[in-house]
């Protein structure tokens, strides 16, 4: 009787149990096998697919008898099944050497119409032929791995008891069969099995609530809880900054729905391995459906999304160095993505399909998974990282990295000079080979002052193009001063955007003015003549720290104000303005919506300025009034129509603009 639910991962069969798969498809006239097992007896089932339960119709079977392994089929009609032995309706193909007890075995299996073939432990083929005129076989049963599962008829087998023993590996026809129930692995079923761990973690006593997990060859490693260390978990660490050794991970609650249109990424990681998994987050357990996916393929990182019409995928345009720190920064909006890795090219991609959201409800991953079969097969690397991951920010908002952790596995100390507590009681905040103190309410000793820095080691020597400096800047944005201070933009693909019946506008921006204007497009007017009150403008800025958009279609001007959010704190904000013919909406930070309508009758905006962006050319007159000044701050990222990028860094005309600075 059953007495414990087990997870299998690579299952210990008794003799009595086994596994069942969906039945073979598109295996009538083709099956190529790989098997890797561990015998501890020398007879039983290893495999049984057929098109009755009974065995009175096609079957194929893979037994062990006496230690040697018998490949058995029936082909119809049954008189005239492939005969490498004789008379009795059953073909079938024997190993020549026994397989090896209690030692991993590796079985390649062929049969191709009337050709087979076998080869045990990269041993000479075994080869066989049938002489019947039919050359096609029917399944129709599931697939019983281990043992015979509810098949009846065994008499017409040498061997009627299951296998006994581990197996590892199953491949059919290029399918990668996972041995776990469905939906985390392909198993229907299954019958007195359990995992394959007894002669290897027998020997490993995880200490402190580590377990045990066994590795390739007959060796196993201890998976320990957060906050312990050692081959065996039985040293304790105080973690500051985590480092990961390929068998780590870290776990945390999904993105849900907080990232359905954008997503900012940045992550400051230093990496030993050139492949590895830096972070991933997906939608289902059985690895379909939308997911993101940052990792580390042969030394350049890549991004993969899949909004759940295709997969896209970024990669950078050089490799990282092993070994140093990098800053990766991740951007999606709608369809659209960009990767930056330091002051590497943006590059750039857009989605396949029309699907613009993405969701995301299942645990987010940080530098491995428990599992493979957890990753989307889209991916180019399972490999989980190795190296050192400092500091996440994740939609502007700084992630505690070992504070919000669920949960993890064998993370460890990265040798950082915030391990030996220099700040006291005060929080120490890593900065790459560096660190600054940050002072809590409340310290009852001195605080070092914000700005003191201390290197753990001097940093690298550069000379040249790549020389960086000891301070890290963010990445190159214009900042803008608020007084004759703007980007200009003229080309067709950026106003053809703009002169419409809908405009779609996703800025991130910061500021620390409380009045502004963020971005304006009007009719060209002559400085003699009065301006109509009429002409056409659209915009957007900001009024006593709320933000606002104001427009005119021709037939009367309407102005949209977010009183919800104040948007002069010098803090990163995510705002969406869209209008739709007369209609229009604004959004803040994922907030609630507010929307308003324009009177008269006209529906399309038409401008001939231009766009400007972070202010305009004499402000005052150019608004009408509407605005003193430019913003004061910065802005990162300006998305049209959802997949339209505009270049910050090569405007028609940049007058006053510097690189922002944190």
């Amino acid at each position: 009787y059953c007495v414990s639910e087990a997870e299998v991962r690579s299952p210990r069969f008794t003799g009595s149990g086994w596994l069942a798969f969906p039945a073979l498809r598109a295996a009538y006239k083709h099956v190529q096998l790989e098997l890797e097992f561990r015998p501890e007896a020398w007879d039983g089932v290893l495999l049984l697919a057929g098109e009755r339960d009974d065995l009175q119709g096609d079957f194929m079977a893979l037994i062990l008898h006496h230690g040697f392994i018998e490949f058995r089929l029936t082909l119809p009609p049954y008189f005239s099944a492939i005969r490498f032995d004789c008379g009795s309706g059953v073909g079938t193909v024997r190993s020549t050497e026994t397989v090896k007890l209690n030692e991993w075995n590796t079985l390649s299996v062929y049969r191709h119409r009337w050709d087979a073939w076998i080869q045990l432990n990269q041993e000479k083929r075994v080869e066989g032929r049938s002489k019947g005129l039919f050359s096609r076989i029917t399944f129709r049963e599931p697939l019983f791995v281990g043992g015979p599962g509810n098949t009846t008829g065994l008499e017409r087998l040498p061997v009627r008891t299951g296998f006994k023993g581990c197996i590892r590996h199953l491949e059919a026809n290029e399918h990668h069969y996972r041995f776990p129930l469905a939906p985390q692995g392909d198993a229907a079923n299954g019958f007195d099995i359990e995992e394959c761990t007894a002669d290897r973690c027998s020997k490993v006593p995880c200490s402190h609530g580590g377990k045990c997990l066994t590795t390739g060859g007959d060796t196993a490693v201890c998976l320990c809880p957060l906050g312990y260390t050692g081959d065996l978990c039985e040293t304790r660490v105080d973690l500051q900054v985590p480092s990961f050794n390929g068998s780590s991970y870290l776990r945390y609650p999904g993105l849900a729905d907080t990232s359905l249109s954008w997503l900012e990424l940045s992550v400051t990681l230093k990496p030993t391995a050139a492949d590895g998994v830096i972070l991933y987050n997906g939608h289902h357990s059985d690895a379909t459906g939308d997911f993101i996916a940052l990792y580390l393929s042969s030394g350049h990182v890549q991004f993969t999304f899949d909004l759940g019409t295709g997969p896209a995928t970024l990669r950078s345009e050089n490799p990282i160095r092993l070994g140093e720190w990098v800053e990766v920064r991740v951007s999606r909006t709608g369809r659209l993505a960009s990767l930056e890795v330091e002051d590497d090219p943006a590059q750039e991609i857009l989605a396949p399909g029309a699907f613009t959201q993405l969701s995301l409800p299942l645990n987010l991953y940080l530098g491995g998974a428990p599992s493979y079969d957890m990753y989307s097969p889209k991916m180019k690397t399972t490999a989980s990282f190795v190296g050192c991951i400092q500091t996440i920010v994740l939609n502007n908002r700084e992630m505690g990295i070992l504070a919000e952790a669920l949960g993890g596995v064998n993370v460890g100390n990265c040798g950082h000079a915030c391990e030996a507590r220099p700040c006291g009681d005060a929080e120490c905040r890593p900065l790459r080979e560096r660190f600054t103190c940050r002072c809590r309410p409340g310290v009852p000793h001195p605080c070092p002052a914000p700005d003191d820095y201390t290197p753990l080691v001097p940093p690298p020597a550069r000379t040249g193009s790549n020389a960086v400096t000891s301070v890290r800047y963010e990445r190159a944005v214009p900042s803008f001063t608020g007084s004759e201070s703007y980007l200009h933009y003229n080309d067709a693909d950026t106003m053809k955007r703009i002169i419409s019946y809908r405009v779609d506008i996703n800025m991130r921006f910061r500021a620390s003015s409380s009045s502004g204007l963020l971005l304006w497009s009007g009719r060209q007017s002559d400085p003699q003549e009065q301006r109509d009150e009429n002409d056409d403008f659209l915009a957007l800025g900001l009024d006593h720290g709320y933000l606002t958009l104001a427009y005119n279609l021709g037939s009367g001007e309407a102005v949209l104000r977010y009183n919800l959010t104040r948007l002069d704190d010098d803090l990163w904000h995510r705002i969406r303005a869209v209008r739709n013919e007369q209609w229009a909406s604004l959004v803040v930070d994922s907030g609630t919506g507010v929307s308003a309508s324009s009177p008269g009758q006209l529906r399309q905006l038409n401008t001939d300025t231009g766009l400007y962006v972070g202010g305009a050319p004499d402000v005052v007159r150019t608004t009408g009034g509407r605005y003193a000044k430019g913003i004061v701050g910065c802005i990162s990222d300006l998305v049209l129509d959802s997949d339209f990028s505009v270049a910050l860094s090569s405007p028609a005309q940049a007058t006053n603009t510097h690189s922002c600075i944190p």
